[in-house]
């Protein structure tokens, strides 16, 4: 606004002075004074002109100068723009990051501190680049590259196969997917180094029939993998089985999702082992809901937990190691024939609650690499019994109570092959809380001989049938260890 004020003013004083000219012109007078007056004014028109000029020159410059300044003001704000939401788009991605946290322990058996990955923990999936794909009736999908597959759709005969380098890894995930196949596993995993299946919305897997073989492979699973597989997600992966559920023929690793998995025979099952941080599984298995065995090493074979929600039942045992079963935390809800078997059973927290038709706890010897002991540092621990030849806690070796709460209800609560070592924690057996543990050797049915303070015949200490409560009797086909 400025500039235009001065060129009116400049124009303005022109005009005075070419009327002044003018008058003078038409003026009489002395020539010479005449002249002398024309030429004062026309120099004074110059000067102002140059002056006014000046003027206007400098305005000029400034205003150039001030509307630069405001481009590159204006260039400074879009660019400001343009990485804010750069910042908050980045942030957006992050903020869709979903990353469990698995609370693992290393004082274990299994030292577990390294067993997971940020990968294995990360329940969404990087979508940048991925490949997707809708299912369709008939239509196999071959997978040989490392990289991020999704899938959708509902369709039947149809199995996703992964055979890629033995360095690739590669992810699956399910977003709202429905396969229903006949005899083939859903997902067939022949190589690879590793295999994540990510439910990112509800999906299921179903095998209908009896399954066929693979040449020489017994594919006997809806997911079937030769490598290492990991489940993570944050959605239902809902799964039917005329055999097993999920087959690992390495490490099978589950760190979230829901679960829901109805198999005639194991629901999950892995060579090497099975690890759990998280996640809900919902099984009803026909033989064992989760099974860990190697044939070639009985140092593995084993099953680790630190998290989760679990509702089992199972028409024989809930959770199966042949080596060593691990318990850091979780909630168990068991209904089985035996509860929690292995050679090394180590409980050092979560909630369980067994109702078993055999064992609640089992320590038999099935691996030459470790001894049979029961070991419970920690946890709430509620064991119900079926009537007849049942035991509550038994170990084919070692018992040691080093904490936590144990309550037992049973004919036969706790039975010890080996040494009982109570160090700490509550003992509750059949509503009273003892101070001791309350073996008896060889499943109830002992050498008999003395014992001191013991009882007499039947069925000894936990399920006595008309024993005699004096010390020092006879001990029949009853006689116990204190």
């Amino acid at each position: 606004m400025k500039r235009y004020n001065l060129k009116s003013r400049m124009m303005t004083i022109i005009a005075v002075l070419v009327t002044v000219i003018t008058i003078l012109t038409g003026c009489a007078g002395s020539g010479t004074l005449k002249t002398d007056m024309i030429n004062n004014a026309q120099s004074e028109t110059v000067q102002t002109e140059s002056v006014l000029s000046e003027e206007v020159a400098a305005q000029t410059e400034e205003e150039k100068a001030l509307s630069e300044a405001e481009e590159i003001q204006s260039v400074e704000v879009n660019t400001n723009d343009e990485v804010d939401t750069q910042t908050e788009n980045s942030a957006a991605d992050d903020s869709k990051e979903v990353v469990a946290v698995a609370n693992t322990t290393t004082d274990g058996i299994i030292n577990a501190e390294s067993i997971f990955t940020k990968r294995d923990l990360t329940q969404t999936a990087d979508l940048s680049e991925a490949v997707y794909y809708t299912v369709n009736d008939g239509e196999d999908i071959y997978i040989d590259k490392e990289g991020v597959y999704v899938f959708a759709g509902s369709a039947k005969e149809v199995t996703i196969y992964v055979e890629a380098a033995s360095d690739a890894k590669v992810q699956l995930v399910f977003d709202g997917a429905d396969i229903t196949n006949s005899d083939f596993p859903c997902v067939y995993v022949k190589s690879g180094d590793k295999v994540f299946i990510t439910t990112s919305a509800d999906s299921a897997l179903t095998v209908t029939g009896s399954f066929t073989a693979d040449d020489s492979v017994n594919t006997d699973a809806v997911i079937f993998s030769r490598s290492d597989i990991t489940l993570n997600g944050t959605a239902t992966l809902s799964i039917s089985s005329t055999d097993n559920g999920i087959a690992g023929k390495d490490d099978v690793k589950v760190t979230g999702g829901t679960y829901e998995i109805t198999a005639k025979s194991k629901a999950i099952e892995a060579n090497d082992s099975i690890c759990i941080s998280d996640g809900t599984f919902i099984i009803n298995a026909g033989t064992d809901g989760l099974h860990a065995e190697n044939e070639d090493d009985d140092s593995l074979g084993y099953i680790y937990i630190c998290g989760g929600t679990f509702t089992i039942n199972a028409g024989d045992d809930a959770i199966h190691a042949v080596s060593v079963v691990q318990i850091d935390d979780g909630t168990f809800t068991i209904k089985a024939a035996e509860g929690i078997e292995g050679t090394y059973l180590q409980i050092n927290g979560g909630a369980i609650d067994i109702y078993a038709t055999d064992d609640g706890f089992n320590a038999a010897k099935k691996s030459g690499s470790y001894y049979p002991t029961i070991e419970i540092n920690d946890g709430e621990i509620t064991v119900s019994m079926a009537s007849g030849d049942t035991d509550g806690i038994d170990s084919n070796g070692n018992i040691i109570v080093n904490g936590g709460t144990i309550n037992v209800t049973g004919s036969s609560t706790f039975d010890c092959d080996g040494n009982a070592e109570y160090n700490g924690g509550t003992i509750i057996v059949n509503g009273q809380q003892v101070n001791s543990i309350p073996t008896q050797m060889m499943g109830g049915m002992g050498q008999g001989g003395m014992n001191q303070g013991g009882q007499m015949g039947g069925m000894g200490q936990d399920g006595m049938m008309g024993g005699m409560n004096q010390g020092g009797m006879m001990g029949g086909n009853g006689g116990r260890r204190r």
